[in-house]
């Protein structure tokens, strides 16, 4: 079976404070730290859980990015991946989440994917839209907030989270399945894994190599735009109501003021 994982660079969360460069309208990348979403670190370790259950099988991590993206790519195969496939080009620059699902389902398309996992959301850009529109670009179903994923047969069944417990949920392969946040412990790459990640295949591919013209992804091809950016409003400071004996009556008064009875 042909697994896939798709992954993404963004600023390190721990060390960063996010910026959009007000001129640009993007998030602020260089002279920052930069690594692999920790959200697809614990889906890379859910893909080679799976993986290594069904036997017989490839995980391939897959991205989109500038070159130094290659960083995160070495990442993914140090933690097990066993191939890698990074799409850099400078027509991809201002690709909103449809252009970059374009990308990734490309790819998957001439692979072959029986399997594709993705984190839920990235932690930089937050839209959660990316699995969905690949699954729409390659006509096959998702599978979404996963826990637990298995195979049986010619089907992909999962455990999805929901706010009492969790659903069981199958669907035919080829699918997407996107992992819930926190459903799988991270595997830390080991001295081996990162010596034996240095001999594992790493491939670059262009737009030309998927036969994408450069009008339908970056700044040209993007349907999302950013008009504004401008810093978030302070909230208004909250009313604190002192027991003096009649709490209990301030208090239903203003739900009542607010429609709250």
């Amino acid at each position: 079976m042909k697994m896939f994982v798709c992954i993404k660079q963004v600023p390190d969360p721990n060390t960063t404070v996010p910026k959009l460069d007000p001129t640009t309208k993007r998030l602020v990348r260089t002279g920052v730290s930069l690594v692999l979403d920790p959200g697809d670190e614990s889906t890379i370790s859910a893909a080679i859980k799976l993986r290594d259950k069904v036997g017989n099988s490839e995980l391939v991590a897959v991205s989109m990015g500038p070159a130094s993206a290659q960083e995160a790519m070495r990442r993914a195969l140090a933690m097990g991946a066993d191939r890698a496939i990074l799409v850099t080009d400078p027509a991809l620059a201002g690709s909103d989440a449809v252009g970059t699902a374009r990308v990734l389902a490309s790819v998957l398309k001439k692979e072959g994917a029986d399997l594709v996992f993705c984190s839920t959301e990235s932690t930089d850009g937050y839209t959660g839209m990316v699995p969905g529109a690949i699954a729409e670009f390659l006509g096959i179903p998702q599978l979404t907030f996963a826990r637990e994923v298995n195979i049986e047969g010619q089907k992909a069944v999962i455990k999805r989270v929901i706010p009492k417990g969790y659903q069981t949920v199958e669907s035919s392969l080829p699918a997407v399945v996107t992992i819930a946040s926190g459903s799988f412990e991270a595997i830390y790459p080991t001295m081996k894994g990162i010596m034996g990640a240095k001999k594992k295949p790493y491939t670059q591919m262009s737009l030309a190599d998927l036969g994408i013209d450069a009008s339908q992804v970056g700044e040209a091809g993007a349907r999302e735009q950013v008009l504004t950016v401008g810093s978030a409003e302070a909230r208004a400071a909250g009313q604190i109501i002192k027991d003096d004996g009649n709490a209990a009556q301030q208090i239903a008064e203003f739900l009542q003021r607010y429609q709250l009875l």
